[in-house]
């Protein structure tokens, strides 16, 4: 979509740019992020692979063929990918085989084909795309396990599934910090104009350092309440670009390709399977409760100077150094990959609302 199109259909020339820096009480600058419609330089749609009863790794017979599922982590896949694939891969290995194929080349099937190669196996991804033209691509994304489960769905086993999921990725994604795979530590702001509900990573929260509630003079934020904490940015375009180089290095095998039902997959040679087809569950495998919950991101020309994360009121900022990224949409049971106008509008005039009302200095 040309930008000279998306101002008009938006209706956001008129807004004028936001910047200036603001300083919090003890003294650290937080600069403001410059929300103008003539600093869009692209708007990108995802579709979350959601399941109601949360993600699901699990190992089944199928005529003879081993299938081990490594799907539906909804909103929580880059977060989650290497304690699920770590998960799944638990339930491979017992089987003996040395040779494995996957099903997908996102984040899920790459992390499964790393930690694969990491035991000595041989491995072949088959997919009909790669990074950079993958949904692990149009992620925002720090490490921040969240929308993974129906909480109506919520067991007991989900959740000790979900955490030791969610602390071997923690633990691991510590591995690749650094540029060569775009993953850095970041303060984050949960910001709320109403008091916070219990709930969220309660089961998770000593992964997030030096958490705690933040006073109004401490922060230069328009709502009262913020809790500061860390977490890991994750930059999807170099550090998928990365996992995608170690594995071709490592020897691994890529065919691109797509499958129309389930008997093509299992007539594959290898003798196991792993399955991280993401939404392709549903009709490769017959998993009818998978849904699609469209995201999508408005992206703005890069602020260095941007040093941290900003989440809430439907809101969120990442400073990325392919662009600071804004959202949030969550479209339950939406297909389409085109961007929402609605959407959009709904976004920009949020964040522009937002940073204009933030403290200056």
């Amino acid at each position: 979509m040309e930008r000279r199109e998306w101002l008009k259909m938006a209706g956001l020339a008129a807004f004028a740019p936001l910047g200036a820096s603001c300083r919090s009480a003890g003294g650290s600058k937080l600069a403001k992020v410059n929300v103008s419609p003539e600093r869009v330089i692209r708007t990108t749609v995802g579709l979350r692979p959601f399941r109601p009863a949360g993600f699901r790794v699990e190992k089944e017979t199928i005529e003879g063929k081993t299938v081990v599922h490594n799907y539906g982590h909804g909103g929580g896949g880059m977060s989650l990918s290497w304690g699920s694939s770590y998960l799944a891969v638990e339930q491979a290995l017992p089987t003996g085989a040395t040779r494995f194929a996957i099903i997908g080349c996102g984040v899920m099937g790459l992390s499964t084909a790393r930690l694969l190669q990491k035991h000595g196996m041989d491995v072949t991804i088959y997919s009909k795309d790669i990074p950079p033209n993958t949904t692990s691509n149009m992620s925002a994304a720090w490490w921040s396990p969240g929308s993974t489960v129906d909480p109506s769905e919520r067991t007991e086993a989900y959740d000790k599934q979900f955490v030791r999921a969610a602390r071997f990725a923690h633990r691991y994604y510590q591995n690749y910090v650094g540029l060569e795979y775009g993953v850095r530590w970041r303060p984050r702001y949960n910001v709320s104009e109403d008091p916070p509900e219990p709930g969220g990573h309660d089961l998770i929260a000593d992964l997030f350092p030096e958490g705690r509630d933040l006073e109004p003079g401490e922060h230069p934020f328009p709502w009262p309440y913020v809790h500061r904490d860390w977490t890991m940015l994750i930059e999807p375009p170099t550090y998928l670009r990365a996992l995608l180089r170690d594995y071709r290095i490592a020897g691994g095998n890529i065919v691109l390709r797509t499958f129309d039902n389930l008997d093509e997959v299992l007539a594959l040679d290898e003798p196991v399977i792993m399955n991280c087809s993401g939404l392709g569950a549903r009709d490769l495998f017959g998993d009818e409760t998978l849904t699609p919950i469209k995201g999508q991101l408005t992206v703005l020309l890069p602020q260095p100077e941007l040093d941290y994360i900003m989440v809430g009121g439907g809101l969120y900022m990442i400073p990325r150094r392919d662009g600071v990224v804004l959202g949030t949409t969550h479209e339950r049971g939406e297909w389409s990959l085109e961007p929402s106008r609605t959407e959009m509008h709904r976004v920009m005039e949020g964040h522009t609302e937002f940073w204009s009302q933030m403290a200056s200095t």
